[in-house]
């Protein structure tokens, strides 16, 4: 054999190897869908018509792009979202959520920071007639104050495979979770939120059945969740949560139960190492305490080829068949690095790898109703992510998993005041009892964990807690094949004084 073909077979070899272990830098490409956007910051198609696209930009306008690259001004919120010649800080229109019956009903909502006065937050309907959608019918649905900062607005909204709408907020911007708003179960903002739109307009929206908190609350823990996605293949609800000075994050809710009641961690927690920590209920909390998440990388460069940036532009677990070197691989990118990169959901820290595709001030990504993924520059151009070949998109879309039933926990004690140093009896109880039976109950006094029971054959479980000090307790059952997860509502008991008997005197 010749030294030059032992040459090309060695190559050859070596290419091969390289794309088994996924260094996928040819796995994809960038496909032009526009350019000359004010700002765009995010996209979503219609339900039933992948080819209908909505670009959202930031000042407030919604702009209709067709299969033929056309294009026209869909719906105009600009006087609304108040912006002038740019929006401060992070506020703006920042996302919109098209309803599962957009072709019938035109309802769609929009997620906005308001610029001006306070800066509130805003979650509101608005309703299209044939291709363009009047200011007039804007219907404002919730209004979250988020005072004194620019900064930290979340701003995504999607529907959930149940068919509620999901919502995500910043914790109110500033350092270290200033305003105590992320881990604080009575503020919305450092959340998600789940909440059912009442089409009739009757009500603004209801609170679902089943949300672990009995309020708008989802999940908690988050300090800027900017972008969050639900898997279209099932696996669950995937959450880009931007992190301060130290690490960037991706956290999951996995199906079925969606990260229902889950605690991710901020302020106690950045990334996989210690935060700020000034919150209530940090101090000498384990790790274990808290929802970890799947995957983080650092702000520094390490030097290695891995992931770094500033803040993290959580994306989509990829399904679109025309795309085969990302099927089923998380995709995300960072603001400061603007490099598409992604990770096996099932070893996110051995599969991570850059894509080899640089977007200029990379600011969002979008999916379309056939899951063909896009990638927005804030700098006006939008990309769609393509293979080597076209995506066939007349097939139907993998279905979405089956909504769970919910279910309560609660508290109750023998008494809420008990002698110091003795123990208090609490029963911990779940509702719908069928079928939890044999499952475990946590009891938690602020972030530490008391111990686990297993519900017995009527739904209780109890626990016998030293009480030394005024205490806070909780309860957590995680989800099963039926039931979402649930948290129970904070009980407190306080710790007394024994009377000392008074001496006859007489």
């Amino acid at each position: 054999m010749s030294l030059s073909r032992a040459a090309g077979i060695f190559a050859l070899a070596i290419g091969l190897l390289l794309a088994l272990a996924g260094g996928g830098a040819q796995a994809a490409s960038l496909q032009a869908v526009g350019s000359g956007f004010d700002e765009p910051i995010y996209l979503t198609s219609a339900p039933n018509d992948p080819d209908r696209l909505f670009v959202v930009e930031r000042k407030g306008r919604i702009v209709e792009v067709s299969a033929d690259g056309s294009r026209s001004v869909f719906a105009d919120l600009r006087t609304t979202v108040g912006c002038e010649s740019d929006c401060a800080g992070e506020r703006g229109l920042l996302s919109i959520a098209l309803s599962p019956d957009f072709a019938t009903s035109g309802r769609f909502y929009v997620y906005y920071g308001e610029d001006r006065g306070e800066g509130d937050i805003h979650v509101a309907e608005m309703k299209a007639s044939a291709t363009f959608a009047p200011l007039g019918t804007l219907r404002n649905l919730l209004t979250i104050e988020h005072p004194g900062q620019t900064n930290h607005y979340g701003g995504q909204l999607q529907f959930g495979p149940e068919g509620n709408l999901f919502v995500s907020t910043g914790d109110g911007g500033g350092s270290d979770d200033e305003l105590h708003n992320a881990r604080d179960l009575t503020s919305l903002l450092g959340k998600i939120l789940r909440i059912d739109p009442d089409p009739s307009g009757i009500l603004a929206y209801t609170v679902p059945a089943g949300n672990p908190f009995g309020n708008e609350i989802w999940s908690y823990g988050l300090r800027n969740p900017f972008r969050f996605s639900f898997d279209r293949g099932g696996s669950g609800l995937w959450i880009g949560d931007v992190g301060q000075a130290k690490r960037e994050e991706v956290d999951f809710g996995p199906a079925p139960g969606l990260g229902g009641g889950f605690d991710f961690g901020w302020n106690c927690r950045e990334g996989r190492v210690a935060g700020a920590a000034t919150d209530e209920g940090c101090a000498g909390a384990p790790a274990d305490a808290f929802v970890e998440p799947v995957f983080d990388y650092p702000h520094l460069d390490p030097e290695d080829g891995g992931a770094n940036g500033c803040a993290i532009i959580g994306g989509y677990v990829s399904r679109d068949p025309g795309v085969s070197g990302l099927l089923g691989r998380y995709v995300y990118g960072d603001l400061c690095v603007n490099t598409i990169r992604s990770f096996a959901p099932s070893q996110p820290y051995a599969s991570d790898r850059s894509e080899g595709i640089d977007v200029f001030n990379l600011n969002s990504f979008g999916e379309d109703s056939c899951g063909r993924l896009y990638a927005i520059s804030g700098g006006g151009a939008v990309f769609r992510i393509v293979g080597s070949a076209p995506t066939n998109c007349s097939g139907a879309a993998p279905a979405p998993p089956s909504a769970l039933s919910p279910s309560f926990v609660g508290l109750k004690p023998l008494s809420r005041r008990v002698l110091r140093n003795r123990r208090a009896l609490i029963t911990a109880w779940v509702s719908p009892c069928k079928g939890r039976q044999g499952d475990p109950v946590t009891l938690w006094r602020g972030a530490r964990r008391v111990g686990t029971r297993h519900f017995d054959k009527v739904c209780t479980a109890r626990f016998r807690p030293r009480i030394s000090r005024r205490s806070g307790f909780r309860a957590t059952v995680k989800g099963n094949a039926t039931y979402v997860a649930a948290i129970s509502r904070k009980l407190t008991i306080k710790p007394k004084k024994r009377h000392r008997r008074q001496r006859n005197r007489h």
